[in-house]
């Protein structure tokens, strides 16, 4: 099956792959994470359950990912979010449960705060909300170095052969979007399903909690996997993913 094509509000070409199922189930939204794409085995793994049970079932990439159109060092978390809602907005027809992981956790958060009309549940994989807050610090000296000086960095991607790598713009538009930087509760009042793994070297286990316990929501589970890391994507790891999106679809049914 070949992908399809929606321009965003700058006129790029986003790819998705959109499976029409049950109008009378939400629509699974998968959203990835940084540097990742929408062929990754958790996103296509949850497509084929999707299908399974006749449910719609939307993958995609942001600009610079992927088959989109773009350059990944021109990205941020505030156009990478615009990406989502462009897709919520002109993609999907009726409800939505998405499912971020890792930077997808932050955008999907975003996506409930800016349309809770359309957000009837929401799953984090190893959500990484806030996380460009720590990256500048986190850097070797030699790359902060490059960031004063050349307002990029790179090191080492554990799964890629190319680094990842790290903007100026990143880091300001990141703060520019923190989801947690408040006194009061975040005003996400949907059911939330978060799953983490215990040896996560990248989202400390503790996030998940933090965020369980900074949402408005009074429906929020935690589920940790205490021998899984960040990837969360072994085969029994998925098919954990998959009974909570069949749990959300109880708590979300109409």
């Amino acid at each position: 099956m070949s992908h399809q094509q929606i321009a965003n509000a700058k006129g790029q070409n986003l790819a998705y792959f959109h499976y029409k199922g049950d109008p009378k189930l939400p629509t699974v939204m998968f959203c990835g994470g940084f540097k990742s794409d929408m062929m990754g085995s958790k996103a296509t793994y949850l497509e084929e359950c999707s299908k399974a049970r006749g449910q719609s079932y939307v993958r995609f990439d942001y600009t610079g990912h992927g088959l989109s159109d773009g350059e990944f060092v021109d990205g941020t978390i505030g156009s990478w979010c615009a990406d989502a809602l462009t897709i919520i907005d002109k993609v999907i027809e009726g409800p939505i449960i998405l499912v971020g992981s890792s930077m997808g956790g932050w955008i999907s958060l975003l996506c409930a705060i800016k349309r809770p009309d359309r957000i009837a549940a929401l799953m984090g994989i190893a959500a990484a909300p806030d996380f460009t807050g720590r990256i500048y610090d986190d850097l070797p000296e030699e790359q902060q170095q490059q960031m004063n000086e050349i307002g990029r960095a790179e090191i080492p991607n554990d799964y890629s052969d190319e680094p990842y790598i790290f903007t100026r713009a990143l880091l300001e538009d990141g703060g520019a979007n923190y989801v947690f930087d408040r006194d009061d509760l975040v005003p996400i009042t949907c059911p939330v399903y978060l799953v983490q793994g215990v040896l996560d070297t990248e989202v400390p286990w503790e996030t998940a909690s933090f965020i369980s316990e900074n949402v408005e929501s009074d429906n929020v589970i935690v589920e940790l996997i205490k021998d899984a890391a960040h990837n969360v994507s072994r085969p029994q790891d998925l098919v954990r993913l998959n009974k909570a999106i069949e749990h959300l679809n109880e708590q979300v049914a109409f």
